[in-house]
């Protein structure tokens, strides 16, 4: 049962502040507080704020499942009164989107008929404080309408980026016990939805948000009247600053990842989409200096334009924001290429992990699930994750559909996803459950609903923790038996997006998304065996077979032209087609048969020159590079990945980026995607040549790979079993290398 007993509010869809009074006559010896306001919240004691935090709690489907935040006070407490107090904000509970840029498909996809909808018409608070005295007793301060609640000085709080303060409405010393409360104190609500919201509520495992580092604006120019400010690096930030203005006259500041031409900010997303996101303060009185700062949202870019002289400006930073906050792996090498590169993928791989894994800060900021079993490896390699995938893990179960779950039609009928499917986000907050002509069904995607079993595979192989099989074991057979219902009468699978992002719109549908059904099937007899369920390990290997059988059978054959065997792309019936992808992902999954991998893997290799780079979509390209690597063609792969032009990783750096674009593209949609950051896993894996061979890396295989260019080399993982280091050096005589490991980790 929740420790949190009773839910209060103002009765408004509005941020809000509230605050309750205590007087101890002693310290406790021990104090702690559990707190939760909806959609977001800082907490505070006698007016300083409690932890480091921001942005708590972590984003959830609030009809199944509420997190609150323990916090340690003990040394934020003293003799006499003392003031609790908290500030609540909108987030997704209760989504403002009266102003700023808030998602909305663009006009070529049909109308969805299941947009946002208010988890609740109320933002909501909740707290429970236990004290423990010297004396071993306990004293007790539940959230309940003793508490007194005050509008906000934040009159508008969009979960997309976007934030009004009003500082004629600022309250000072709001959280103070020397101020007293004014006329604008009113006793707390009892919340409506509190009763329910107390049975959906556990504590937060997964680590809170934080700030990793601060960037100070730096000023550019002034176009059209707009100081134009570069803080360095494109980021998933939280702005804070000081204006000098009149009273009432607003000052808007508008982030962007890119500039025009002429200088400016420019917040079109490639013709697609105006992120018009924009940061308001209303000055409270005239020419003094106010400060302003968000509190409940971020915004993703790495300029900034004020409508305001630059003279009336001043301490203007962002506060970089992520859940990522502790390496798992350092990587250095002596060609920078390299290095610029890795730092792509570490800069949006942070600013993707925000309280869920985005596909990025600016247009959508969705928890889509590909990536939590694509980039799973990379970002294993880079960051400490472990709680961070239990909790993406216990999203996507929450989500996953029963028979009686439905959705709107175009036309108000109903429509039945299916018992068992998980769908491509979780948490789902605008769902997109009409196919999509021409491009496929953006809800029911095999190589996104795969994450329940492939984002468990890849967090047992890094962790080795079995739990995390029991925990997901169900769920993944419930989606598998779902899949066995969207086969079609050629034995494939061909709904989805196949290998979504190909620069060349080659998705080979039912080639990649039948290559996922013999994966899922191959994983979970994999699981089954785990636990002992030998029954389940009997029958998901006979479904393999099955499924490898057919797809051998219809795909696996001779190319007219070399005579290797090779797998042909099933949709296309003219000649004999390949895609990287429709030979990588068979040999990366086992599924061609022994006596033509050779075959197979020389037609990979073939295609791979034929095309001279990464002709790729982000859920081919780690099967791809990974399949390069383990066949012997790192300096290809290398080759490919420092190309001036896309596509390229290193076309990203010449052209001033610094973090991934969502496609192969000069100017792309979003410049801040981490989705086809699968480079990451080889930096490790490849060229540190660090693999696990035992789940939680108990053994490993250490197989290096020195580029041409690259005479130094070091890379350090710590993994769940302690630390791995490899090191080599280019010397006269050859190449040095150095391998150390913790105690405990068998080295190969």
């Amino acid at each position: 049962m929740s420790i949190l007993k009773k839910w209060i509010t103002n009765g408004t869809d509005r941020p809000f502040y509230v605050r309750k009074e205590i007087v101890l006559e002693e310290l406790p010896k021990q104090a702690w507080a559990w707190v939760c306001g909806l959609g977001q919240f800082n907490f505070y004691i006698n007016g300083e704020k409690v932890s480091d935090h921001v942005l708590d709690p972590a984003w959830t489907d609030y009809h199944k499942l509420v997190y609150y935040v323990k916090f340690n006070i003990a040394r934020y407490l003293r003799k006499g009164k003392n003031v609790l107090a908290a500030e609540v904000g909108n987030g997704w509970y209760a989504a403002d989107a009266s102003e700023g840029y808030f998602f909305h498909f663009p006009p070529f996809m049909p109308p969805n008929p299941n947009g946002y909808k208010p988890f609740d018409r109320e933002l909501v608070f909740a707290a429970h404080v236990e004290l423990t005295g010297t004396d071993g007793k306990y004293t007790v301060v539940d959230a309940d309408e003793t508490w007194m609640t005050a509008p906000h000085m934040i009159c508008h709080s969009n979960c997309f980026g976007s934030e009004t303060v009003d500082g004629r409405k600022r309250i000072p010393g709001w959280n103070d016990p020397k101020t007293p409360m004014g006329d604008l104190w009113k006793p707390a609500l009892p919340a409506a939805n509190g009763e329910k919201l107390s049975g959906l509520s556990q504590e937060q495992a997964m680590p809170s948000v934080g700030i990793l580092k601060n960037l100070e604006g730096v000023y550019m120019k002034t176009v059209n009247g707009m100081a134009v400010y570069d803080f360095g690096q494109n980021v998933s930030g939280m702005l804070e600053f000081d204006v000098k203005g009149k009273a009432g006259e607003p000052v808007h500041v508008y982030p962007a990842e890119k500039l025009a031409k002429d200088g400016s900010v420019d917040q079109m997303a490639k013709n697609w989409i105006l992120i018009d996101v924009k940061e308001t303060y209303i000055p409270g009185a005239d020419e003094k200096w106010e400060h302003f700062a968000m509190t409940f949202t971020y915004f993703g870019g790495r300029y900034a334009a004020f409508d305001c002289p630059v003279e009336r400006l001043k301490n203007i930073r962002l506060h970089v924001v992520s859940s990522a906050l502790e390496k798992a792996g350092t990587f250095y090498c002596d060609d920078k290429r390299f290095m610029d590169i890795y730092s792509l993928v570490e800069n949006a791989v942070e600013a993707n992990m925000v309280s869920v894994h985005t596909d990025c800060p600016t247009i959508e900021r969705f928890a889509w699930q590909e990536e939590n079993h694509l980039m799973a490896p990379a970002i294993m390699y880079m960051k400490q994750v472990k709680p961070h995938w239990e909790k993406f893990l216990k999203d996507t179960r929450l989500a996953q559909h029963t028979a009686d779950d439905w959705f709107y039609t175009m036309d108000g009928g109903k429509y039945y996803p299916g018992d068992g499917l998980i769908p491509s986000q979780a948490p789902c907050y605008i769902p997109n459950v009409l196919p999509v002509p021409g491009l496929g069904d953006f809800y029911n995607v095999i190589g996104w609903g795969s994450s329940i079993i492939l984002g468990t595979y890849w967090h047992y192989m890094f962790y080795g923790d079995v739990q995390i099989i029991r925990d997901n074991y169900e769920a993944g057979k419930r989606y598998l038996n779902f899949l066995k219902t969207m086969v079609n009468e050629d034995g494939f699978i061909n709904n989805g997006l196949g290998d979504w992002g190909n620069p060349a719109g080659e998705y080979a549908r039912e080639n990649v998304e039948t290559a996922f059904l013999f994966a899922d099937a191959k994983v979970m007899a994999m699981f089954a065996s785990v636990l002992h369920y030998e029954k389940d390990e009997e029958e998901f290997k006979a479904y393999m077979g099955q499924v490898c059988d057919n797809y051998n059978g219809k795909l696996l054959v001779k190319h007219p032209e070399s005579g290797k065997y090779c797998y042909r792309v099933w949709e296309k019936k003219d000649g004999v087609a390949v895609t990287q992808a429709a030979q990588a992902m068979p040999l990366y999954w086992g599924m061609v048969p022994e006596d033509k991998e050779a075959d197979v893997a020389e037609s990979f290799r073939r295609i791979l020159l034929k095309d001279g780079s990464l002709k790729t979509g982000e859920v081919g390209q780690p099967y791809i590079i990974q399949t390069m690597c383990k066949y012997g063609m790192n300096d290809l792969l290398c080759s490919m990945i420092l190309k001036k032009e896309h596509p390229s990783y290193y076309a990203f750096v010449l052209a001033g980026e610094t973090t991934l674009g969502e496609y192969w593209e000069d100017n792309p949609r979003s410049h801040c995607h981490d989705m086809m950051g699968h480079i990451g896993e080889w930096y490790y894996n490849g060229l540190a040549g660090i693999r696990p061979l035992t789940p939680g890396f108990g053994k490993v295989l250490v197989k290096p790979y020195l580029p041409e260019s690259v005479d130094h080399l070091q890379c350090t993982y710590y993994s769940a079993k302690g630390p791995i280091h490899v090191s080599m050096d280019r010397e006269k005589d050859g190449i040095k290398l150095d391998v150390q490991a913790g105690d405990g980790i068998d080295i190969t």
